[in-house]
């Protein structure tokens, strides 16, 4: 399973358990990392030593306790999953020997688990390693503002689960695409390309492997606009992306493909088939048909 995040100094957090004399449910705030855990001072100006797993968030306990013990995404994700794909480096045709095989998903929860106090969780992260899934409405939302990885799923050529519903989904990835991909594609690789700049100053030289993964999203921005149309393996530019990645291209050489690649994106911009902003009405209609399908007394859903 995939790491939990640190928690910064200051946060507020329950215990658990019973430590050190204090009792279970005892509230605090982290004061220090202390090895693999952290020191604590307790409200009563305690301190004390505990793990990640021995603490709750405070704010999650408080939500817990207002609207009810949170659905289990895990079983979300087993239960109900709708589609899901492999997505990174193997979808873009860049991987290697020790790439990763990432799977992003798509599930649908039942209709009546909108009807509590604790609602399905919009995304869950696992239950596998390299594991990542929406619940259908958050995933229209993203992939309507034409954020890539979203679009990049329904694209994957590697798909792992595809049910009724699924493939519905599937036959809803135009409606998704339109003129904002040059806002997000683009904008983001601006961005991120100020960021390897700096690591440059400050290390000699940037993440290789992330401007990698910048000129590739480039890229696919440029044959999106052009097209209309989405491809995620890289075709003819993979041994120069590769390269890339080697660290075997220097820095004056990628800047020279980057800006090539912002006006040939910009050109492609002035003559893309996609329209000014996707078909919202479509997408509506569908999850509207679909929240009506998983409701309890008109079956399951697909």
């Amino acid at each position: 399973m995939p790491s939990s995040p640190s928690l910064p100094v200051g946060t507020q957090v329950v215990l658990r358990v019973a430590i050190d004399g204090a009792h279970r449910g005892a509230t605090g705030r982290i004061s220090a990392a202390a090895g693999a855990g952290y020191e604590i001072t307790l409200s009563d100006g305690r301190t004390l030593h505990a793990d990640r797993a021995q603490l709750a968030l405070r704010k999650a306990v408080q939500q817990e306790i207002a609207f009810g013990t949170p659905q289990d995404g895990h079983q979300l994700v087993r239960d109900h999953t709708i589609y899901a794909a492999v997505v990174g480096s193997r979808a873009f045709g860049l991987s290697t020997d020790d790439s990763d095989t990432d799977t992003r998903g798509v599930f649908v929860a039942p209709t009546d688990a909108f009807w509590r106090l604790a609602k399905p969780p919009p995304h869950v992260d696992g239950p596998a390693d390299e594991q990542f899934s929406w619940e259908v409405e958050r995933f229209c939302e993203l992939a309507l503002k034409a954020n890539p990885n979203l679009l990049e799923v329904l694209h994957s050529p590697l798909v792992v689960t595809c049910t009724e519903l699924g493939t519905e989904l599937v036959g809803l990835r135009g409606a998704f695409c339109s003129q904002l991909v040059y806002q997000t594609y683009n904008g983001y690789v601006l961005s991120q390309f100020k960021k390897l700049e700096a690591d440059l100053r400050q290390r000699g030289e940037p993440r290789w492997k992330h401007v990698m993964h910048l000129l590739r999203l480039s890229l696919s921005a440029r044959d999106l606009l052009r097209t209309g149309s989405l491809t995620l393996d890289v075709g003819p530019d993979r041994e120069n992306l590769l390269a890339v990645r080697r660290g075997e291209r220097d820095w004056d050489s990628v800047e020279q493909w980057r800006l090539q690649l912002h006006r040939e994106v910009d050109d492609a911009l002035d003559r893309t088939p996609l329209p000014a902003l996707p078909d919202v009405a479509r997408v509506n209609d569908w999850l509207y048909a679909v929240r009506r399908r998983g409701v309890p007394t008109a079956g399951g859903l697909s």
